[in-house]
Formats: structure tokens, C-alpha cells, sequence
């Protein structure tokens, strides 16, 4: 399979194809509201809000594997990312990263772009870059700020 075959749900359960989302630049991050780098929530709105006009899509996953960071419903999960932190980015619906269980998604990332040591998702707030065309260009570390990121995403929108 590629990218753009697979589909998810968004937090309010709708399904959506990634195929939705052809010829747009994708950020794509596991989340969670009760982590040291919840704050990146803050970073990653005013991206989105700076280029989502040129073709940026940043996709939130919410996931509850790592220390139990995320055990919140889906409601409260979009609530929190609303009122802490402006979040007007699309969230979908929380999700197992890592394991048997793991979203096909996800696997699929974690194929096209391995971590340092392993495939495995190590933290809340790892990141992936998506180009245009669906290829998985960079993985990104969960202290990877999304400022740090501003360059790369330039250059793929160009």
C-alpha cells in the first residue's frame, strides 16, 4: 500500500482518505495532552496557521502508550487542544502507535522512516514530513521543535 491508501477517523469519528489530502505538504504527529512537549500544540497552530494557506496540512494523532499521557475521551482530547492551545488543525481520533495494535497508518510511517535505533515510535510527538506526491521525506524526534522544522516545510512547498 501507499500513502494515499490508507484512511482514518477524525476525532469526531468521520472517515477520512488520505487521498483527500493529494498535493498538499503533511505534518504528521502522535500527541498527547499531559506530556512535557504538550507545549509544542502552540508551535505546531502557528505553522499550520502560516502556511496552511500554501498547502499545509498538519494531522494530530492522540496516543495513551507512552505513560499514560492521553487517557482522555476523544471530546475532552479536542477540548483541551481548543482552549490550551487554539488548535484549529485537524485531530483524529486517539490511537495505538506502536505494537500489533498499531494504526496501519502508523506502520507505514514507521516503515518509510525509521528512528535512530529502532522503528518504534519512542515518545509522544514524533513527527513526520509528507511531500506532495505521498513520500514519507523525514521523521523527526519528539524534542524536534516544530520552529526547527519551518525549513523543510518552505522547501516543499515551493
Amino acid at each position: 500500500m501507499e500513502f494515499y491508501d490508507y484512511s482514518v477517523k477524525k476525532i469526531n469519528g468521520e472517515e477520512i482518505k488520505m487521498e483527500n489530502y493529494k498535493g498538499k505538504v503533511l505534518l504528521i504527529v502522535n500527541t498527547a495532552s499531559k506530556c512535557g512537549f504538550t507545549p509544542q500544540f502552540k508551535g505546531l497552530e502557528e505553522l499550520y496557521q502560516s502556511y496552511k494557506d500554501k498547502g499545509l496540512e498538519i494531522l494530530g494523532f492522540p496516543c495513551n502508550q507512552f505513560a499514560n499521557q492521553e487517557n482522555g475521551t476523544n471530546e475532552e482530547i479536542q477540548e483541551f487542544c481548543k482552549v490550551n492551545f487554539g488548535v484549529t488543525f485537524t485531530i483524529f481520533e486517539k490511537i495505538k502507535v506502536n505494537g500489533e495494535n498499531a494504526h496501519p497508518l502508523y506502520k507505514y510511517l514507521k516503515e518509510e522512516a525509521h528512528g535512530l535505533l529502532t522503528k518504534e515510535i519512542k515518545w509522544n510527538f514524533t513527527k513526520f514530513l509528507i511531500g506532495k506526491e505521498g513520500n514519507v521525506i523525514k521523521r523527526y524526534a519528539p524534542s524536534s521543535s516544530p520552529e526547527s522544522i519551518k525549513d523543510d516545510i518552505e522547501q516543499l512547498l515551493k
